[in-house]
């Protein structure tokens, strides 16, 4: 009964109730906007919330981390620009299906299906918290590198052209992302002697550049052909069953965000990949094929990538760990307010968890409440002439690109990433390969190196450890037949399997 009543709080003080809406419907629109990142917004908030009393302080900054993240979607959906990293799989099928004239049916599901991942995250958080966190601490530096290679193993199904383009550009990106001071040796590495290399290259940055200055190049390259604007097809509310069609799928994903985001700096993104990647093998009869705006494109990821903030807050509070960016932030708001996030957190201060539950639950019911009501806004976006959206597009990428950390430096990194980003276009190379190197080559370097002298710098104690521990193990064993998979005999034998039941 007092869990209930903790856990109601949010729900019957109007103070925590308004700034749980104010800063959900903040951060939809912070996240729309390609450049202001959630990491950058709960900090500020941190800052401005330092006299606050913990509870209204922790609301807000809850609204905003999930407003945030779903709002990323917006901008990728409707401009081909993933407003934070955990939206570029929703890009790959959001903004196909907005070129088709469905614009409004894509931010409709995804913001159904956010709110089902993200109560999925909370269910688990609030149920299966210490479960989860021992598991998710189990996970081993060898671990962490066999997940990342399993995420590299995506630029398979990322891939518009053929799987080489795949490899050359996720290579290049790994390349990329590993700009920068060694982490472990603290030597320099691609610097050439340069001081502005020595912080390695943002992967934000790379975004902003790679999918918006590239597309905006792009669409000046076509606007003859494109000076139109896109017609918008009525926004008819899909039925029940249609809803009802992708909740296994939903589910599945969602879980699978959960314990993703549960693995420390593993993230959204990571989780976004792997719900895609998994929606498109799982799918047997898409409406369209995937790339080209095939509707489980834009659910999984959303799903996921809601769900992994349940996950990624499961670490934080029983562990002390944060499980991403954006929990290191509430750690430090916990610690300025004279809380120690840890094991006895759920005990000392089992109230302010259960709040934090409630909070969670409350800012996903605004998050679907609100991102239903500003669809009719956020569609006028495309519909506005291609001559007056794209300088409008660029201007604020460029302001995105100097906001992150005030630098012109970043501006200049990102024009170039546009260009490079441009021409991969042109020449059908995907975009999407090259980030996710830079995004997970730094995760499999260091995880690699660390596994590696964990086990003693010697190469069979190393090898060893991928199959006698059971997670290297599973993880092990799924990627080599995801590798099996690609090659011709695993078709040929499903082929022959699928032969052999249609005669029986």
């Amino acid at each position: 009964m007092e869990i209930i009543q903790q856990f109601l709080i949010p729900f019957l003080d109007w103070e925590l109730l308004l700034l749980v809406a104010a800063g959900t419907l903040a951060g939809i629109f912070i996240g729309a906007i390609p450049g202001l990142s959630v990491t950058m917004a709960v900090a500020l908030l941190l800052s401005l919330t330092y006299s606050w009393d913990l509870l209204p302080a922790l609301a807000l900054m809850l609204g905003v981390y999930y407003g945030g993240v779903y709002g990323g979607s917006r901008a990728a959906i409707l401009v081909n620009i993933p407003g934070s990293p955990a939206s570029v799989a929703t890009a790959l099928d959001g903004y196909p299906m907005s070129q088709k004239g469905e614009a409004g049916l894509a931010l409709f599901l995804t913001t159904i299906f956010s709110f089902v991942g993200g109560l999925v995250g909370v269910i688990v958080l609030a149920t299966a918290a210490p479960i989860v966190a021992s598991f998710a601490v189990q996970f081993a530096n060898r671990d962490y590198f066999l997940l990342a290679l399993l995420g590299l193993l995506l630029v398979g199904n990322l891939s518009n052209g053929t799987l080489a383009k795949g490899l050359f550009s996720a290579g290049a990106g790994i390349v990329i992302g590993l700009i920068g001071m060694d982490p472990i040796g603290g030597g320099s590495r691609f610097t050439f002697g340069s001081l502005q290399l020595m912080n390695g290259v943002d992967f934000i940055i790379a975004l902003l550049g790679l999918f918006g200055m590239s597309e905006i190049l792009y669409q000046m390259r076509e606007l003859k052909r494109q000076g139109k604007p896109l017609e918008i097809k009525k926004m008819v509310i899909p039925p029940l069953r249609f809803i009802f069609k992708f909740l296994p799928l939903s589910m599945r994903v969602s879980i699978l965000g959960v314990l993703t985001g549960a693995l420390p700096g593993a993230g959204g993104e990571i989780a976004a990949l792997l719900s895609y990647d998994h929606a498109k093998r799982s799918t047997k009869n898409p409406n369209r094929p995937f790339g080209e705006g095939a509707h489980a494109g834009v659910i999984a990821p959303e799903a996921g990538n809601s769900s992994a903030i349940g996950g990624a807050m499961i670490p934080m509070l029983t562990l002390g760990i944060p499980g991403d960016a954006v929990t290191a932030i509430f750690i430090g708001a916990l610690f300025i307010h004279g809380l120690q996030p840890g094991p006895m957190l759920m005990t000392q201060s089992g109230d302010l968890f259960w709040v934090m539950v409630g909070s969670s639950v409350l800012a996903n019911v605004f998050l679907l409440v609100f991102g239903l009501m500003v669809v009719s806004i956020f569609i006028r976006i495309v519909t506005v002439p291609r001559q007056i959206l794209l300088p409008i597009i660029a201007v604020i990428t460029v302001i995105g690109s100097y906001a992150m950390n005030y630098s012109l430096t970043d501006v200049y990194w990102m024009l170039g990433f546009g260009v490079i980003g441009f021409f991969m276009k042109v020449n059908n190379f995907s975009v999407a390969p090259l980030v996710l190197g830079i995004i997970l080559g730094p995760l499999l370097d260091t995880s690699f190196r660390r596994a590696y002298m964990s086990a003693n710098g010697t190469m069979s104690d190393f090898i060893a450890g991928f199959f006698t521990n059971p997670i290297s193990l599973v993880l092990t064993l799924f990627i080599l037949f995801t590798l099996f998979a690609q090659t011709p005999y695993y078709k040929l034998l499903k082929r022959k399997i699928f032969r052999k039941n249609e005669t029986a």
